[in-house]
């Protein structure tokens, strides 16, 4: 069984420490294109961060971060703040197509970026920070009605009601952050706090009428077209952008960042944990085989990995294992079926347990469990 633990440790490593992939025969000057589509995670950040270091080493005028997201989580987010911020090659973003948004965490990046864009028919905002179970601008229950023109309906129009101490010290944390960010940048204050503190949301024209974005375009051309001459600073050196010769060079996920995405899914991650925990108990029960046991610890270890990727709650990941046990421990102590049922109920608890946070992707539904 050591033999076989060994063999798929050394096929995890191999499958994970596989030099990342790059795009190659980058022309010099060129303008990188990279994506942000779905909810913002730990493997988005590690793309962007790798893209911004080979946009410095091939020397490109421009990296535009085409952006759709609903948000994501905020350790990933400042991760590719941080990124955007250090990076010397001015970055675009750029909420494209229309319909598209930026909204929650994709705030942030677009208030962060040095060229702040927008397609016609999208929307950026709702920037209130939802992880920790709040509703924003408000203490989470029923609010009676104040009269408009009251001196109770002036004071909550002035000062938002924010629930627990630790909901407000979220919201302060947020639109301080946000709030420098629009310092540096140049935007708009006054919807950077609204977008934290009430939720706010402005459409492409809206936005660019407040001097929260600097552009309106269409597409990549009609961007690229319009930022040509533009003069920005980048680490307090003016730097006037080159792009209307420039090569366009689109980059894609390698297929490890790709896997790593697919990975950062919660039911994937139990699924995985499951066959793992029954390989591995299939094989000490009947040894030899050698299948279930390679089986079940890649399945566990790569289980692992993901919980690892997401916001987990490692209260729900013990009631699972323990959930487990108890399940297997059926099949050795009967107990007319008093251990498969408590082991029945807290796994289940531990998947609802699992994901501490709101954001719908990263839930597990009650369905599934």
């Amino acid at each position: 069984m050591l033999r076989l633990l060994h063999i798929s440790l050394m096929l995890f490593a191999m499958l994970f420490a596989s030099p990342p992939a790059v795009a190659a025969d980058a022309p010099a000057g060129s303008v990188r294109v990279i994506e942000i589509d779905g909810i913002i995670g730990p493997a988005t950040a590690s793309f962007v961060a790798q893209q911004l270091e080979s946009a410095e080493a091939a020397g490109d005028r421009l990296l535009v971060l085409r952006m759709d997201t609903p948000g994501g989580l905020d350790s990933a987010m400042r991760e590719i703040i941080r990124g955007i911020l250090a990076s010397p090659v001015p970055v675009a973003t750029f909420v494209h197509p229309e319909g598209a948004r930026a909204a929650s965490a994709g705030t942030y990046i677009l208030y962060a970026s040095h060229i702040a864009a927008m397609a016609p028919a999208t929307n950026l905002g709702a920037a209130t920070p939802v992880a920790i179970g709040m509703s924003p601008g408000g203490d989470g229950g029923p609010q009676p009605p104040a009269e408009p023109g009251g001196e109770q309906g002036k004071e909550k129009a002035a000062k938002p009601q924010t629930g627990s101490a630790m909901e407000r010290k979220a919201v302060n944390d947020a639109t301080a952050y946000l709030r420098s960010l629009a310092e540096l940048r140049g935007r708009d204050l006054e919807f950077a706090e609204k977008a934290v503190v009430e939720a706010a949301s402005l459409s492409s024209t809206q936005a660019l009428q407040a001097g929260v974005i600097d552009l309106v375009a269409e597409d990549l051309p009609s961007l690229l077209a319009q930022l040509d001459g533009r003069e920005i600073e980048v680490h307090g050196k003016t730097v006037t952008l080159a792009t209307a010769d420039a090569e366009v060079l689109v980059v894609q996920p390698d297929w490890k960042l790709r896997l790593l995405g697919a990975l950062a899914n919660p039911q994937l991650a139990i699924v995985l944990m499951m066959i793992g925990i029954y390989g591995l108990f299939f094989e000490f029960t009947s040894p030899g085989f050698g299948v279930p046991g390679v089986a079940g610890a890649i399945c566990l270890l790569v289980a692992l990995y993901a919980l690892h990727m997401l916001p987990v709650n490692w209260v729900g990941v013990a009631l699972i294992a323990f959930g487990a046990a108890l399940m297997v421990a059926e099949a050795f102590l009967p107990s007319f079926g008093a251990l498969g049922v408590g082991g029945l109920v807290a796994f289940v608890l531990g998947g609802l347990f699992l994901i501490d946070s709101q954001l719908p992707a990263f839930g597990l539904s009650v369905p599934f469990l």
